[in-house]
């Protein structure tokens, strides 16, 4: 049986500090969405979340595959 190893020097590459801001930034306007009460403002804080913590990250590891 073998045992999960994490890998200290992954293939991935990439940076991950734009990536956390860019998903910050996103909590941050949906906050201010929230309290403006601006649906708007709440979908694209959303948004940003999603792009950060999956479609960015999933084109980088694509285009270097």
């Amino acid at each position: 049986m073998l045992a999960f190893v994490p890998d200290a020097n992954p293939s991935f590459g990439a940076e991950p500090l734009p990536f956390v801001l860019l998903m910050l930034a996103g909590f941050l306007v949906g906050i201010f969405g929230h309290i403006y009460k601006k649906q708007a403002v709440v979908v694209i804080g959303i948004g940003m979340i999603f792009l950060a913590t999956f479609l960015l990250p999933l084109a980088v590891y694509l285009s270097r595959g």
